[in-house]
Parts: structure tokens; C-alpha cells; sequence
């Protein structure tokens, strides 16, 4: 089913599909219209910003205009000769063209395929994102957000279009009992201390805290607190959000305020948010259970889930010296200085083979995975290659997905990464388009993979991945898309299921000239 289909009713926009491959692509296609003219023989500026433009010399060479008919980047000689060419928004912060911040544009976290932007802008202010989507939907360029560009497949790339770069919109604009308002480019990190200099904390927090708030919000946003309070995209107050007409809406309740979170960044793009806050603990008590038998793990984990006795739960599949898994359940509990938790009501009618339990600083805990980073940086395999798969199991058939799938993965496939495995409880989210299986209970299952980066292996893992989607969704599983997976169209509408046509009637309400986001390929982008 394309894009002209009438169901979807959704125009392409910014070319085609270009050819996958795990081996890293660079450049736009030969002959593709969005490219950058050259203003005179001596090449093009390094980027047009609101001081060059202003500034004579700077603007002899910048890349100052764009030709409609042409689909083609104007410099500033060319322009002049070029009646139809349209000026390009003055803006606050930097429109850059230049090799380097196009190689920015074109990557992510991934590294499996890159689709090389025509231009990438590092905006001042909300107000560039809106000129820039706006400029966008005029003349049919498309147009993605880039936080921390931890997707795995190119999510955030938008190919001979304009990639903004959330970075430079980093502040916090304000913290109390009520929320904190951020810009999008915001790290939870960076807003996870400054809550807990309040005395607050975010809700729900993804294992790793290096992504961005705009990033997170639009796909969802898993982890181990979910259980009781949602994706982290259920956990907030407001939004402000530019919509694909480039028209900018604050948002408390209503349509779009329910549709924006974990959309993918199809109806709008996040710029602000207004983010859920709890009074925060100052530690946690974490308790590792081990298993060897993934019938008791599971049921353990049922257990747990469905009683909500922790605060937070995972689980993990761990390597064993027989070349298979064993299993942990990782909980915790937050608590302050004397009020510890009761271990024994905890653990009661639990079964594993092995129990540890550790008290450490509430904030150690959330930003655990810094060390496992710094590891993976120093032996390479952080800028590599990651092919990871991420999947929502529906609970009736976790058990025997799971033995067909441990059938056929070994610790290997993991390289330096790990597999977590752990339920929540699906009347917790409220997310309209995190697409879940329709089961009282769902599984996150992610292979975090960080292999040896050989091209043979790495496409081994990429055909692996399908085959466990695959099997999933025929048991009724939901993909969740960051994960390395060449997802088209038909692959969407199975996804989204009878929500398809809700999805794409928004998608024609909000971004009826299809111009955000075209690297999930949902409307054949």
C-alpha cells in the first residue's frame, strides 16, 4: 500500500526510499533535486544565521535563498540571477550546509544507514523551528527533529530535507511541585539534577539517561517504573508543539495533546514539555533474584507486576557457563533514611535460586548505566554498529515466544550488550500510538546489542531481528520503533492495527503535506 493509496491519502514528500545497507552511505543521491548551488566558483558558505545574513562579506557566500522550480539551495550570486528564488527565513541561531554538520545530520546512534539531510539547523529560539517547518511545508522539503539521535535506523533523518538539532534548545525554563517546563533538546540527566536539587523527580525515567526530552516523548520512553505510571510520554502536564504547517500550539488537554506523545513525530514536532514531578526519595534499595528456570522467572515477574510491590522492575537474560541464559529479576524500592523497606514482605512468594540486595544513592541507581557507557566508549563499540531490537510481547504468549526465541539466541548475539525481559501493566500507558499488544500485561523485550562491527555479522543480526519481530507480531507483538528494523508502510498498518485509520486521519489533519519525520517511513516517505 503506498502513499497514494486512499486510505492513507498522505503525499509523499523529499524523494524516495533510498537503497539500505549496513554500511554507512555518505551524500545525497547523484542527481537528486534538493541540492545546494554553488554561489560562485569558490563554493559554498559554512551556514546562513541571522549575523551573516546581515553582514555584507558573509553574505557574498552564504546560501541565502532557496529556487522552488529548481528544488535547488541558492547562493548569494546565483540568487540574484534567479527571479524566482525565495529568501531563506532570517533566523536566531544557524541554517548550516557544510560537510560536517551534514554528517551530523546523517547519523545516529545505529550507524546502519544514513540518509544525508541538504541542510541542518541548529536553532535559537522556537520561533526558528517554526519558520523552518513552515518554509518546509511551503515548498514540500521535508523535515525531522534530532535530539541525541539514540534511534537505531535512521528515525531521525530526513534524506535531501532539513534536520533540526535539538541541542541548542536546552533550557529549563522553570521547576516546582506542578511540572517542569523544558525545551526539547533538554537530557533527563541534565533535568533529573536539577529536579532533585528541588527535592522532585521525574516519574518514569528511561535506563539511560543521555537522550533527550523531545527525543523520548515522541516514541514513548520505557523503563523499569512504567508499571505503575506509564511510557514517560504519559508523564506530562503540557506541551508546546509545532504542527506540520509550522503554526505553534501550547497544549493542556484535547485532541493534540493526546495524539503528539509517542506519535513518532508524524502530527507535530515537540519544542517544549512540561514534565511530571513527584517528590523524590533520596535512595533505593535494589534486589537481584536470580533464576534458571524461565517458567518461574516469568511468573515471579507476573507476580510482582500485577501486585505493583516495587517501584521499579526488570528483568534480564544473563549469560550462563553452558553457552545458554539464566534470568534476573532486578527491583527496587525508593526510601529515605529511616524508612527502609521490609525485605521479607517484599520477597515474599518468590522463588529464585540467588538474592542480593544493595542500598545505594537514588540518583546512582537511575544513572547506572554511565559506567556500562564509558566502558563501551573505551574499547570502541559506542560509535559502531548497534542493531538492537526492541519488541512489546503480549503476556498469553510470552512464555513459549520466549523458548522459541532462546532456541535460537545465544549470548553471542548480543556482543557487549544485554536482553531485558520484564512485564507492565498496559492500563498504565495512555498513549495513543505506542502501539502495544492487546493483553492485560506486555513484555518489553530488547536485545541491546554491541557486537564486533562485521559487516557479515551485523547483517546476520539486522535478518535475526526480523525473524524475532516477525514471530512476535504473529503472536500478536507490537514492534517499538527505535529498534534497527526496516519498517514500510504495510508493515505500519499491521502495527497500528484498527488505529491505522485514526492515525493517518490525523496525519492529514496536522501534517496534510506529509513534510515531518520521514524516516519511520509510516507514510512512504
Amino acid at each position: 500500500m503506498g502513499a497514494s493509496d486512499p486510505l492513507v491519502g498522505v503525499p509523499s514528500s523529499g524523494g524516495g526510499r533510498e537503497e539500505k545497507s549496513v554500511l554507512p552511505v555518505k551524500g545525497s543521491p547523484k542527481g537528486h533535486p534538493f541540492m545546494i548551488e554553488p554561489p560562485h566558483p569558490g563554493g559554498v558558505s559554512m551556514g546562513v544565521s541571522r549575523r551573516n545574513l546581515l553582514t555584507g562579506a558573509a553574505a557574498a557566500t552564504a546560501v541565502v535563498a532557496f529556487d522552488p522550480t529548481r528544488q535547488s539551495w541558492l547562493g548569494h550570486a546565483a540568487a540574484q540571477g534567479c527571479p524566482g528564488a525565495i529568501r531563506i527565513p532570517r533566523l536566531d541561531g544557524e541554517l548550516l550546509f557544510d560537510a560536517a554538520s551534514l554528517d551530523v545530520g546523517a547519523t545516529d546512534f545505529g550507524h546502519l544507514v544514513e540518509r544525508r539531510p541538504a541542510a541542518l539547523l541548529k536553532p535559537g529560539s522556537v520561533r526558528d523551528v517554526q519558520r523552518a517547518v513552515r518554509f518546509a511545508n511551503r515548498h514540500g522539503i521535508s523535515v525531522a527533529m534530532r535530539g541525541q539521535a539514540h534511534s537505531c535506523f535512521g528515525q531521525a533523518q530526513a534524506l535531501c530535507g532539513i534536520v533540526i538539532d535539538t541541542r541548542t534548545l536546552d533550557a529549563i525554563h522553570s521547576i516546582d511541585a506542578s511540572g517542569a517546563w523544558v525545551d526539547a533538546g533538554v537530557k533527563w540527566s541534565t533535568l533529573t539534577l536539577a529536579t532533585l536539587a528541588e527535592g522532585l523527580t521525574p516519574r518514569v525515567l528511561t535506563d539511560y539517561l543521555e537522550l533527550s526530552v523531545g527525543g523520548v516523548l515522541s516514541v514513548g520512553g520505557i523503563g523499569g517504573a512504567m508499571n505503575r505510571y506509564g511510557f514517560v510520554a504519559d508523564n506530562v502536564e503540557a506541551l508546546e508543539v509545532v504542527t506540520g504547517d509550522g503554526c505553534l500550539h501550547t497544549l493542556r488537554h484535547g485532541d493534540l495533546f493526546r495524539s503528539v506523545p509517542g506519535s513518532l513525530g508524524q502530527f507535530a514536532l515537540i519544542v517544549r514539555a512540561k514534565v511530571s514531578l513527584d517528590p523524590a526519595p533520596t535512595q533505593a534499595r535494589v534486589y537481584d533474584l536470580v533464576y534458571t528456570d524461565l517458567s518461574q522467572f516469568i511468573a515471579d515477574q507476573r507476580t510482582v507486576a500485577n501486585d505493583e510491590r516495587f517501584d521499579f522492575l526488570e528483568g534480564q537474560l544473563i549469560a550462563n557457563d553452558s553457552g545458554g541464559f539464566d534470568f534476573l529479576l532486578q527491583a527496587a524500592m525508593w526510601f529515605d533514611a529511616g524508612s527502609e523497606p521490609d525485605d521479607a514482605a517484599l520477597l515474599a512468594g518468590l522463588s529464585p535460586v540467588a538474592t542480593t540486595t544493595t542500598d545505594q544513592p537514588y540518583f546512582d541507581w537511575l544513572n547506572r548505566v554511565a559506567a556500562a557507557e564509558g566502558f563501551l566508549r573505551s574499547i570502541g563499540l559506542w560509535e559502531t554498529p548497534h542493531p538492537w531490537s526492541d519488541l512489546f510481547l503480549d503476556d498469553r504468549s510470552v512464555e513459549s515466544y520466549m523458548r522459541w526465541t532462546l532456541d535460537r539466541l545465544s549470548p553471542a548475539d548480543l556482543g557487549f550488550g544485554l536482553a531485558l525481559l520484564y512485564p507492565f501493566k498496559r492500563r498504565a500507558t495512555r498513549a495513543r500510538y505506542v502501539a502495544t499488544p492487546n493483553s492485560r500485561l506486555v513484555w518489553a523485550f530488547d536485545l541491546l546489542r554491541f557486537p564486533f562491527p562485521d559487516p557479515a555479522v551485523i547483517q546476520a543480526l539486522l535478518d535475526q531481528n526480523r525473524e524475532l519481530y516477525e514471530e512476535a507480531a504473529r503472536l500478536g507483538g507490537k514492534r517499538y520503533p527505535v529498534s534497527a528494523l526496516d519498517f514500510d508502510q504495510a508493515d505500519w498498518i499491521e502495527q497500528y492495527g484498527p488505529r491505522w485509520r485514526s492515525f493517518a486521519s490525523r496525519k492529514r489533519r496536522y501534517d496534510p503535506r506529509n513534510v515531518l519525520t520521514p524516516g519511520q517511513h509510516v507514510f512512504g516517505s
